[in-house]
């Protein structure tokens, strides 16, 4: 039996992102780096390097709606985590965050 690669996506172009979690996502077995998100085609370009057929999104949102996306990488600044895990969550996408996931508790429960 063949089990289909977890697709994943990046918000944001991050330094991190880029150096470390692309070429990790890219080594892993029943993986793959399939999208990003920015705005900016010159910071998606060397994540274009790693993975040719990386989709290209403009905004976060289209890469939450892109039904191609299993996972999503969430390196954005810190203040956004809980932000946009939570609508990564509400996408039906799997999250992995960076840390730390929220500011304050508060900010976590609401």
């Amino acid at each position: 039996m063949t089990k289909r690669a977890l697709s994943w996506g990046v918000l944001g172009a991050s330094n991190f992102a880029l150096k470390t979690m692309a070429p990790a996502i890219h080594a892993a077995k029943r993986a793959r780096l399939a999208a990003i998100a920015t705005r900016d085609t010159e910071k998606a370009a060397p994540f274009a390097a790693l993975a040719p057929d990386l989709r290209i999104h403009e905004t976060y949102e289209a890469l939450l709606a892109d039904p191609e996306i299993d996972a999503v990488y969430v390196p954005l600044p810190n203040a956004l985590h809980v932000e946009w895990t939570e609508r990564a969550a509400r996408a039906g996408k799997a999250v992995l965050c960076e840390k730390p996931i929220g500011l304050t508790v508060r900010m976590w429960n609401g």
